[in-house]
């Protein structure tokens, strides 16, 4: 038998793996019925949780662990010594920024509204508000939060960026509540940690104008859910979600049927953009590993 430098494991049957590398999929190497052991490098299949982290556990010769996605928090239980955790920071940046500006868009020129209308049969001409000359607060100063900085530019928004260190030139997020009161739309664009999970809560919550838009992009938890339903079914606030929590958002949840809402379903990188974007990411990291250099976008835990 042939001696490879790497047993790669990915979704993807066709992707271009250095040589001495060894491809595996679900075509050859079905995760149910193998021998998880060969595997050293495994790349979990897109969109799948943390069903398709499990197989991690019978890894026994693993040593990285490569996600598809920018946020990692779901892997973090499956590391052990030995294994270095990677992220896909960079590929989701285009459809992510993409989608939360036409949130905004969305929310502002009351498309819901339009909708609801059309499925009715009735012309509703209203004047409703622009995302142009907005003031917009942004949570979150990584690469989708740059992204997102440079797709709202063309709109003459206002903007202020906060983040946890600071990074990017952003204000640090101690400073977030003073500014609360002055945004139309507060967009969420940050990792989930023990730091920001409920960071908006019902107290940052009242702080926002009225009629303020939250989008969020980032993930559910960093959201209070009952604050924020509470807010919506006053009038007060408006949302749109891509994310939320709990997630899938179940049949007969109050979300569901909350006013001054737009929930997707996390379909934020999901693009048809998202197959070309992450095979050529992950041949990347697969050709640098061979070459002997460091893996892009290494989690330190």
């Amino acid at each position: 038998m042939a001696n490879f430098t790497h047993t790669v494991w990915s979704q993807w049957p066709d992707l271009l793996v250095p040589e001495g590398f060894r491809l595996l999929s679900p075509e050859n190497f079905p995760l149910d019925s193998s021998d998880l052991s060969e595997i050293t490098i495994y790349i979990q299949p897109y969109m799948t949780g943390t069903e398709l982290l499990e197989p991690v556990k019978a890894m026994s010769n693993l040593q990285i662990l490569q996600v598809p996605n920018a946020g990692y928090e779901s892997a973090v239980p499956y590391v052990r010594p030995g294994v270095m955790l990677c992220n896909a920071r960079g590929v989701h940046n285009a459809s992510t920024a993409e989608l939360a500006v036409g949130l905004a868009i969305a929310m502002k020129r009351g498309f819901p509204d339009f909708l609801r209308a059309q499925d009715q049969g009735l012309w509703s001409h209203e004047r409703m508000g622009s995302l142009n000359d907005s003031s917009v607060g942004i949570v979150g100063a990584g690469s989708i939060g740059q992204t997102l900085i440079s797709f709202l530019e063309p709109y003459g928004v206002e903007m202020k960026v906060f983040s946890r260190s600071g990074m990017n030139g952003s204000l640090t997020i101690d400073k977030l509540d003073q500014f609360l009161p002055t945004f139309d739309i507060l967009f969420l664009i940050l990792p989930l940690n023990a730091e920001s999970k409920h960071l908006i809560d019902a107290r940052r919550l009242s702080l926002m104008k009225d009629r303020a838009i939250l989008i969020n992009v980032a993930r559910g938890q960093i959201v209070d859910t009952d604050a924020l339903l509470a807010e919506l079914n006053s009038g007060r606030l408006r949302a749109a979600l891509d994310v939320t929590d709990p997630e899938p958002l179940p049949l007969g949840h109050p979300l569901w049927s909350a006013p001054n809402v737009m929930i997707t379903p996390h379909v934020g990188g999901d693009s048809e953009v998202f197959e070309k974007r992450g095979k050529r990411f992950m041949e990347e990291q697969l050709q640098r590993i061979a070459d002997g250099l460091e893996p892009l976008n290494i989690i330190e835990l």
